[in-house]
């Protein structure tokens, strides 16, 4: 029945952070129409948890070596935050051209 999932980061510099997926994180894409490009995305998951209030979601990418990927975007002058140590993960926020931060996990859990 369902068949994929479709994410969306708003941003105030759109072209600047889809410039950053296409040609920093190299994400495949496609071009849906006058240039508008719809980005593929690595094998995912999602997982609920409780909250005081709906409607509140999160977007995180996940790496194999979150040390590894914080040098690799130190290289390339793209700001990540300390790495915060949880039970289940190793994150960090990623600041993306338009201003906006997305997380980034390695995780500690089993993937699905």
């Amino acid at each position: 029945m369902i068949t994929g999932a479709h994410s969306i980061i708003y941003s105030s510099d759109a072209q600047a952070d889809i410039a950053f997926f296409k040609d920093v994180l190299k994400f495949p894409n496609v071009d849906a129409g006058r240039g508008w490009l719809i980005f593929g995305l690595p094998p995912s998951e999602v997982a609920i948890h409780p909250a005081e209030q709906n409607g509140l979601q999160e977007f995180y990418l996940l790496c194999d070596d979150i040390n590894a990927f914080v040098k690799e975007m130190a290289e390339k002058n793209v700001k990540c935050s300390a790495i915060d140590e949880q039970r289940w993960g190793s994150i960090t926020k990623l600041t993306l051209p338009g201003g906006g931060k997305i997380g980034i996990y390695e995780p500690k859990h089993p993937r699905p």
